[in-house]
């Protein structure tokens, strides 16, 4: 069985064990969320929502709030002598799934 479920504006297949890495939630690590955007479960049939599936929701468990890799932007005007450099890190979530319910 597996579901797809929306946020942040992104969608991630996920089924009972898997731990996906989304944009940072505002929750404390150990803690148990909902998610409630489930656009299609996939069981003994399918379900597909419009624009989601009424009453499916997938639980999950915040494993950690780890930061991303460095990604370095640079700007550059050649003839005025404009050169910038920028480095950030997106801050993310560890989510590990423990049921889907629906």
């Amino acid at each position: 069985m597996y579901a797809i479920v929306e946020t942040s504006g992104k969608q991630y297949r996920v089924a009972k064990g898997d731990t996906i890495l989304v944009d940072r939630m505002a929750a404390d690590v150990g803690s148990e969320i909902t998610l409630d955007r489930v656009l299609l479960v996939h069981g003994d049939e399918i379900k597909v929502g419009a624009p989601t599936v009424d009453g499916a929701s997938v639980t999950a468990k915040v494993v950690a709030h780890p930061r991303g890799e460095k990604l370095k932007s640079f700007k550059y005007v050649r003839t005025r002598r404009y050169r910038r450099r920028h480095g950030y890190r997106h801050h993310h979530t560890h989510l590990e799934i423990t049921a889907i319910n629906g």
